[in-house]
């Protein structure tokens, strides 16, 4: 574990009030908060809509969850919101980071219908023949897959929307496919700034912000549910507490569901 280098996972942690950072994390959440002080807004825009995409699902009768570049499960998370719900729900969480694999099994130790992979999102066959996916997913029935803010650091040469296109294969119909992804169309002050300064200090999880247009193709093969893709708090807000203060923070992170029919 290299803990000099920031992870995406954590630095979102410690924007959120986290406490499972290191200093090189904080030291960069820092700086780009001096940059673009509503990237914390943003932040906590792309929970909210967690919580809303999560209880769509549950409404809808998906009972089981794979959540891929999950980060850090603190307070708030996947499997709190939908057992509060259906406690019978089970949830698979994913990343690559092996510090925040490492706090997630810590915070989820003794918890039966929880699991923690680390893997890299292209590693499907690592995936869905880990110990935890097949002890807790059935794909035979639906499955709420989340992908939030973990595309965005997937490059073109990757090829992300065939990346998605393989998990969508392997869903069964009535799954739904949760994104939100930074845009490149929203222009706050200090967005720009902000991108380069994290992929000069964070050079193994750079960041590429998409436009509408190629974050939409990533839906390929699923039925966007209403309204489609928007600005995160757009998407069925239950208030005016959903929204940044700052109207063009409420676009930065473009924010969609879709179901698979």
């Amino acid at each position: 574990m290299d803990t000099t280098v920031p992870s995406p996972a954590r630095v979102y942690d410690y924007w959120l009030g986290g406490g499972h950072n290191f200093a090189p994390d904080r030291a960069l959440a820092e700086k780009i908060l001096q940059i673009m002080p509503g990237v914390r807004d943003a932040a906590r825009l792309n929970r909210s809509f967690l919580r809303r995409a999560a209880l769509h699902m549950v409404e809808q009768g998906v009972r089981q969850f794979l959540d891929i570049g999950s980060g850090i499960p603190t307070v708030g998370n996947l499997h709190e919101i939908v057992r509060a719900e259906a406690p019978d729900c089970k949830v698979v969480y994913v990343d690559r980071d092996p510090v925040a694999v490492a706090h997630s099994e810590l915070i989820l130790a003794g918890d039966g219908n929880t699991g923690v992979v680390e893997a890299d999102l292209r590693d499907l066959d690592g995936i869905f023949n880990s110990e935890p996916v097949r002890k807790l997913i059935d794909f035979d029935q639906p499955v709420g897959l989340f992908m939030l803010l973990v595309l965005h650091f997937v490059p073109d040469e990757w090829d992300p929307a065939a990346i998605v296109g393989h998990y969508r294969d392997a869903l069964a119909p009535g799954s739904f496919l949760a994104v939100t992804h930074a845009s490149a169309e929203a222009k706050p002050a200090g967005m720009d700034e902000a991108v380069q300064a994290y992929n000069v200090k964070s050079s193994a999880n750079q960041a590429f912000p998409r436009t509408h247009d190629e974050v939409r193709a990533f839906f390929g093969g699923f039925d966007l549910v209403e309204p489609g893709l928007v600005g995160c708090p757009s998407w069925r807000p239950d208030g005016e507490g959903d929204f940044a203060a700052n109207p063009e923070i409420n676009e930065v992170p473009f924010a969609g569901v879709a179901v698979k029919a």
